[in-house]
């Protein structure tokens, strides 16, 4: 990732990782080596009971009151305070039972289709493991990795001519219309088989919405919401119209946004980043990379399309805002937001202190470069 991002030219990459930073020591050290800013960040799925309750749905189209909450710019996570680790703690216990039935569920549907594949938690363990050397205890895996576990193995069990036949039973598809290329087929075994309502399924087991902003508070980071707008068909309830997302946001304690573009027309991107920052609201912006496609580093619209330079230069400030947010709350310093979620009241101009910390973090990033 360091080496693409300085093919690219970029000037700051940032990372999250599902549920262990141990990994950021290796990252921070390439990332300073090449003189590129490291900018750390956590993911949390949390549950808004009233929301599922009146089947709002919020940043995912497929669960009324799922809710994404990312935290940017973290500081704290080498030595957690006791509250973060047991919020952690709590987090990866549920997640990683899930995970593991899931696995076995997914082998189980397999078996009755024919397609005699029974994967373990561990299986799936071993295979990020012997792939990227990564040490075994930091590992958590996700749904993505069980999809590619299952499709490697499917690849190595028949020979080519058989796939077809096999991808299509497993996935409950004719020969002819099973996916060949290997993303595609386990972005397939994920949609087809365990998602909600679908046979391999396990249902999650969420901390709250204030518990999870409470943990990325004490880890030192910016509460931020991931938003699909256009991402999702049709628009997330939540998330229309934008003036009433914006105001949700506020009342909640998120003053921070950020788009994966690539899922957005560029129009409808400007619409809501503008509506965002016009309210005194950071936006920032990424790709994602979570699965083995080797999209570019820097952020596009939907089909490629370019993001225009108005909204390419709030996603800049954003970023700018979110390094020095992290470089201050590293040495102890009151960022954007401080220890309890509330804009840093050295500033009473909202306008000055995005101004200002924005400033601050080109400084610092140009700094970072020049070493």
């Amino acid at each position: 990732a360091v080496d693409l991002a300085c093919e690219q030219e970029m000037g700051i990459i940032g990372i999250s990782n599902y549920y262990d930073f141990t990994v950021y020591g290796d990252f921070v050290t390439r990332a300073h080596n090449a003189g590129l800013f490291p900018l750390f960040g956590l993911e949390i799925i949390c549950l808004i009971e009233d929301l599922v309750a009146s089947g709002v749905k919020v940043n995912d189209p497929g669960n009324p009151g799922k809710f994404y909450i990312c935290g940017k710019g973290i500081s704290q996570f080498a030595e957690p305070n006791e509250r973060a680790s047991a919020l952690m703690e709590t987090i990866r216990r549920n997640d990683s039972e899930r995970m593991a039935e899931m696995t076995r569920l997914l082998g189980a549907v397999l078996v009755e289709r024919g397609v005699d594949l029974q994967l373990t938690a561990d299986d799936v363990i071993a295979m990020i493991v012997a792939r990227h050397g990564s040490p075994r205890e930091t590992v958590y895996i996700q749904e993505r990795h069980i999809a590619q576990a299952y499709q490697q193995a499917l690849s190595k069990t028949v020979t080519t001519s058989e796939r077809g036949e096999v991808v299509g039973k497993a996935l409950g598809l004719t020969a002819d219309d099973a996916p060949s290329d290997s993303v595609a087929i386990q972005n397939e075994i994920r949609s087809t088989l365990m998602k909600a309502g679908k046979p391999a399924f396990v249902t999650e087991t969420f901390v709250s919405f204030d518990e999870a902003h409470e943990l990325i508070l004490a880890l030192g980071g910016i509460p931020c919401y991931p938003t699909l707008a256009d991402g999702a068909h049709p628009i997330c309830g939540f998330e229309e119209p934008v003036e009433k997302l914006v105001a949700e946001l506020q009342t909640r304690g998120l003053y921070a946004a950020e788009f994966i573009p690539l899922r957005n027309r560029p129009e409808m991107l400007k619409k809501y980043v503008m509506a965002m920052r016009a309210a005194g609201m950071i936006v920032t912006a990424g790709t994602e990379h979570n699965t083995l496609d080797l999209i570019p580093l820097e952020p596009f619209c939907l089909e490629g399309a370019a993001i225009d330079e108005e909204t390419r230069e709030i996603f800049w400030e954003g970023a700018r805002v979110v390094a020095a947010h992290q470089h201050l709350g590293l040495h102890g310093h009151c960022g954007y937001v401080d220890a309890d979620g509330e804009l840093n009241p050295a500033w009473d101009d909202p306008e000055k202190r995005i101004a200002d910390l924005a400033a601050y973090g080109g400084a610092l990033i140009e700094k970072y470069a020049r070493r």
